[in-house]
């Protein structure tokens, strides 16, 4: 075993407790454990299982990763990546804060739930994958088809934990894996279409160094049975861009009809023209309007 240690300084007003919410949403804890100051999560990488441990303080997280094997070129970078996405520390509130100060709907928002942050998946394919499972179902069923998934394509780390799988894991599934525990045969075929792509080097999930999404996105919407809203899900989780149009989403126009205080939700068209007036800040607007519903979504 290898073992990696880091400390991150967190910010004033870091929520832990919307962290810990967001990772112990499975409550058999199967590949993440939550205690009141402790978060441990498993994760694939590089082939290699890994573990996650965090322990928080008022000020710092200590950070360790529990490596099953040696320590592959450019892994501790990964992982460190992988910390700050779980942690939520990827997009800074202050500009939304600052752009919609003097805003009659969303201001108040902003002051039911200061220091709002969006927690990120650990990888953009661990995005990807939950948009595609999560898409259209109720949440508790979504999370036992999650947990369904690990089952069959990660691995346990040493400690126990399981671990979410890499693309290569899931390439190896075939649909009936998957369609008989659950999942539908869109579901299962968009899972592994995506996973073979990946595994195969036909689609990269690499962001470029200028950090447009524009090309991952148009290569994402080429992959039958992935749309906008997974784009758009999946640049929010797995790559923290700041400027995600959630129009799509039931519950953000839930939360729409209830700020706006109408009969009916607004459809995906007003919504989205709505959203625009937030520019580049949609991330964060989408953050504090589920909130709003009190869900995590």
């Amino acid at each position: 075993m290898t073992l990696l240690h880091w400390t991150i300084n967190l910010p004033a007003g870091y929520r832990r407790d919307d962290v810990l919410a967001f990772h112990g949403r499975d409550t058999l804890a199967l590949s993440e454990q939550i205690t009141p100051t402790t978060l441990r999560k498993g994760i694939v990488q590089d082939g290699a299982a890994v573990l996650l441990d965090v322990v928080f303080d008022d000020t710092q997280a200590s950070c360790r990763a529990e490596i099953d094997g040696d320590e592959a070129p450019g892994m501790r970078e990964q992982l460190h990546g992988a910390l700050l996405n779980i942690l939520g520390l990827r997009i800074d509130p202050a500009p939304f804060a600052q752009l919609v100060a003097r805003d009659a709907l969303i201001a108040p928002l902003l002051q039911a739930n200061p220091g709002l942050r969006i927690v990120q998946s650990a990888s953009p394919f661990e995005a990807l994958t939950w948009a595609i499972i999560g898409q259209q179902i109720n949440l508790s069923f979504a999370i036992a088809l999650r947990r369904t998934f690990i089952e069959q394509a990660g691995r346990r780390h040493s400690s126990g934990l399981w671990c979410y799988p890499e693309a290569a894991d899931v390439a190896q599934l075939n649909v009936e894996d998957l369609t008989s525990r659950k999942f539908s045969r869109a579901k299962a075929d968009t899972v592994l279409r995506l996973a073979q792509l990946v595994d195969g080097g036909q689609l990269s999930l690499a962001l470029p160094a200028s950090g447009e999404v524009e090309a991952i996105s148009q290569a994402l919407l080429a992959v039958k049975g992935i749309g906008p809203w997974t784009v758009n899900y999946a640049l929010l989780r797995g790559y923290a861009y700041a400027d995600c149009s959630l129009h799509g989403d039931v519950a953000i126009r839930a939360a729409l009809q209830k700020l706006l205080g109408e009969e009916s939700k607004p459809d995906m068209a007003r919504t989205e023209q709505w959203l625009r007036q937030y520019r580049p800040h949609r991330t964060m607007l989408a953050a504090h309007l589920w909130a709003s519903l009190h869900i995590s979504a």
